[in-house]
């Protein structure tokens, strides 16, 4: 499962594709606070990049211009992550798996289901670790829901409601906003690939989906407000909604039950603290956030009119995911998001984006 690079009871050596928003913010930093991991080379040709990596990461960190370099020297490594633009992730992730290199690709793993199980096939054919970097499986709130569903607390799930809602009137621009279907860009494929994700794995299997798509925002190239609505073969529907233009925005979950419902408002912290330089290996309560933000079970009464009981959020733990990495590569434990998985959810997303276009439900 593993390169040859690293001597038994050595850490895994890493090389990390890009430096951008996920490689800076997310990958480099949760690698680092990983026993057993060590982040061994960043392939970035810029400059000032690199100068932030030596800054936040210290001077043992080493620099490729491109990823060909890594696959000169793959007998060093043990692990690829692949944190480059979306429409890179499918060519650099066959590539390292051809290379004998296991993978952990960003999401969205593939612009289609198809090219996603085509990876899974290689990876497997190949006897490798495929991972896909859900992260948002270990926010504080889902973790939370997670625990809620499984001590009964809401009795059956009716609905699911998941917002994941921004105020950005104006358009950032670069890849991400571009227009550009081989961008694979837009809100559908970036935050819709979680809040898909988070409802397949708590719901199951898709069986039908509706969606909403639009560009609201004055130059914008690419959907910035969508709504998608899933049946699932468990008989629970989700409604999922995530916008850029959102200029009140609403409950993170509102989940209902036959015996209760929950509602949560707010972000999991975890995003802004790394972004500020803070880090789960140094900080003593990583991923808590205060009383005033907990949601609250109950029923008959909104909660913002005192309804239900606070509901104490349980800590978000990123760092989770590469804990388990480690594991899977060294014994053999249980990958925690596979290619396969993010292949149905792909089939989710490539729904949406039909229904969307032609009006229709779309039958899976």
């Amino acid at each position: 499962m593993t390169g040859t690079g690293s001597a038994p009871g050595s850490p895994l050596r890493v090389g990390l594709i890009g430096y951008g928003l996920a490689g800076s913010v997310f990958h480099a930093p949760l690698i680092a606070a990983t026993e057993g991991l060590t982040l061994d080379t960043i392939v970035t040709s810029n400059p000032e990049r690199q100068q932030q990596a030596r800054a936040e990461l210290g001077d043992g960190v080493r620099f490729a211009a491109t990823p060909d370099d890594l696959w000169a020297r793959a007998d060093e490594l043990d692990l690829i992550v692949i944190a480059s633009p979306n429409k890179t992730h499918v060519p650099l992730a066959t590539t390292a798996l051809k290379a004998g290199l296991p993978v952990v690709v960003d999401k969205p793993i593939a612009g289609t289901a198809a090219e996603a199980r085509e990876l899974a096939a290689l990876a497997d054919e190949r006897g490798l670790l495929l991972s896909v970097f859900q992260n948002r499986r270990w926010d504080n709130d889902f973790l939370t829901l997670r625990k809620l569903l499984a001590q009964g607390e809401l009795g059956d799930v009716w609905r699911f409601e998941s917002r994941f809602e921004r105020w950005r009137p104006q358009p950032k621009g670069g890849w991400r906003e571009s227009g550009d279907p081989a961008e694979i860009g837009g809100l559908l494929y970036d935050l819709g690939s979680h809040v898909v994700d988070q409802a397949l794995v708590l719901f199951g299997p898709a069986t039908s989906v509706y969606a909403e798509s639009d560009i609201r925002r004055p130059g914008a190239r690419t959907d910035d407000d969508t709504f998608f609505a899933i049946t699932h073969e468990s008989g629970v529907r989700s409604h999922l909604y995530v916008s850029a233009t959102t200029a009140q925005l609403g409950p993170r979950f509102r989940v209902l039950g036959s015996q209760a419902g929950y509602v949560k408002y707010g972000l999991d912290p975890q995003e802004a603290d790394l972004r500020e330089g803070k880090r789960p290996d140094t900080e003593a309560e990583w991923g808590v956030e205060p009383e005033s933000l907990w949601g609250r079970v109950g029923s008959g009464e909104s909660p913002l009119t005192g309804g239900g009981r606070p509901e104490p959020t349980l800590p978000g733990a990123y760092h989770t995911y590469y804990a388990a990495i480690a594991a899977a590569l060294r014994d053999g434990a249980p990958n925690p998001v596979t290619a396969h998985e993010a292949a149905a959810a792909l089939d989710v997303l490539e729904a949406a984006l039909r229904s969307a276009r032609e009006g229709v439900v779309v039958s899976l």
